[in-house]
């Protein structure tokens, strides 16, 4: 019989028999993509998904925006160059000072930017080695439940040890502290105790000849976790490392990759906290789609020599082309106005749906940057009164939403939290569409769950 050609199920099959087993969305996701526009999806059968994914939050504006599809046509047509390395060019010049003048003036004006390999775990790499060059030190302190990457180095900085824990030999000397999480605080307090525990044990430690640690070369963190499990810094903590880093001259990275670009309601996360941080990490989003990574940092830390970090193809036009026109519209107040909108309707519709059942511990996060942390209610709960993770749950409600044609994605401990990460210009309809889904199936498992 001849193979139908036109199915999902073709596609799957023959990308298993070539594809590496590290592959990862295929496994949750089994379908072949064949058309996509705004926050939808079609796969080769002619099924409809409404995507929250939107490459783990890659499409700030969407599947196929328009005006981001028209500059790059036009670009592409124009004749310029594609591919530049290093090299200047008038389209990459409009990008750098696009973005200088998108951020907080004090870091603008003493800015140096790095174009890395297009992905942010390359951004990460290369901020270390930029830190480590400048400060001549060697140990980086990084935060639990932090994400930075599947390279060396920044796996190394990453908290979760389901990747690292297979690979021998990650960057040596990186420290671990303790994060702040009103749900599931390290310390066992929570609330405000929680978090000043969380700067209390920072600065002391930091400051203490007997800590164990030497003055390390950077510290490196996440504004809001991301694969963490969708965890806002609250903003004494941000300006505590900021104050304390300052005092102590050790360079602040602050990880936008994921919150960045329009995500939080503000065009950099790092803004809530009124801070200016030494070194930004940007990617994802600020390609407009196509790959892209950059490093922001402050000129004084400037002190690698030419070459000290490079890559092929660090001059994609295409993806600064794009990435024009996606930073004049995130960055305009009256669309980031819409973004914490639209992110307060669904933590609202979410908390109603929470009151209604008993597998949701906790809704967070920050403009459309959205995690539901889902509990087992038949466990016990710890010393908080928080019921265990269920990462279980969270597959199952995930699975029954991709039936249902709504693709979303789960992250934090033991897989627990399901995340928001749709287009930032979705319209109300969709929005409320997929929450219509979400509801329905959540119902139905705690049903399950709970015989009720």
């Amino acid at each position: 019989m001849l193979e139908n050609k036109g199915t999902n199920q073709y596609f799957i099959t023959r990308q298993e028999s070539t594809e590496s087993n590290a592959r990862s969305y295929p496994r949750k996701f089994p379908f072949a993509l064949a058309k996509a526009s705004g926050s939808w999806v079609e796969d080769v059968e002619g099924n409809k998904y409404l995507d929250f994914l939107c490459g783990a939050g890659t499409l700030a504006l969407g599947h196929n925006d328009p005006e981001v599809n028209q500059a790059m046509v036009e670009l592409i047509t124009s004749g310029a160059p594609l591919h530049t390395l290093d090299l200047t060019t008038p389209t990459k010049d409009a990008f750098v000072h696009t973005l200088l003048s998108n951020l907080p003036k004090e870091l603008s004006e003493n800015a140096r930017i790095q174009f890395c390999s297009p992905s942010g775990t390359d951004a990460t790499d290369a901020a270390l080695k930029l830190c480590k060059t400048a400060t001549g030190r060697t140990s980086i302190i990084a935060f639990q439940g932090g994400y930075h990457g599947m390279g060396h180095g920044a796996m190394a900085c990453t908290g979760n040890l389901g990747a690292k824990s297979k690979i021998n030999g990650l960057m040596p000397e990186v420290h671990f502290f303790p994060a702040p999480n009103s749900y599931r605080c390290p310390f066992g307090l929570g609330g405000q105790a929680g978090i000043d525990a969380c700067c209390n044990f920072f600065e002391r430690t930091l400051k203490d000849p007997e800590s164990g640690i030497p003055r390390p070369a950077a510290v490196i963190i996440e504004p809001i976790q991301g694969e963490g499990g969708v965890i806002p810094m609250p903003e004494k903590f941000m300006q505590t490392i900021r104050r304390v880093t300052k005092e102590l001259g050790i360079p602040m990275i602050v990880d936008e990759i994921q919150c960045g670009m329009g995500r939080s309601g503000k065009l950099f996360a790092f803004e809530y906290s009124d801070i200016i941080p030494d070194v930004v990490l940007i990617s994802k989003a600020i390609g407009g789609t196509q790959p892209l990574a950059v490093v922001v940092y402050n000129k004084e830390l400037d002190k690698w020599q030419p070459g000290a970090h490079a890559g092929t193809f660090r001059g994609n036009q295409l993806a600064m082309k794009a990435g024009t026109v996606v930073l004049n519209r995130v960055s305009k107040q009256e669309f980031l106005s819409e973004v914490t909108r639209k992110g307060d309707m669904f933590r609202s519709r979410i908390n109603a749906i929470k009151d209604k059942v008993s597998i949701i511990g906790d809704v967070r996060g920050r403009g459309l940057m959205c995690g539901i942390e889902f509990v087992d209610p038949n466990g016990e709960k710890d010393s908080t009164g928080a019921y265990p993770f269920s990462g279980d749950i969270a597959a199952k409600v995930q699975h029954m939403c991709f039936e249902n044609k709504l693709v979303m994605e789960k992250g934090g401990r033991f897989g627990s939290v399901m995340r928001c990460l749709c287009a930032l210009n979705i319209s109300d309809e969709d929005l409320n569409h997929g929450l219509d889904i979400f509801e329905k199936v959540v119902l139905e498992v705690n049903a399950e769950v709970t015989g009720k």
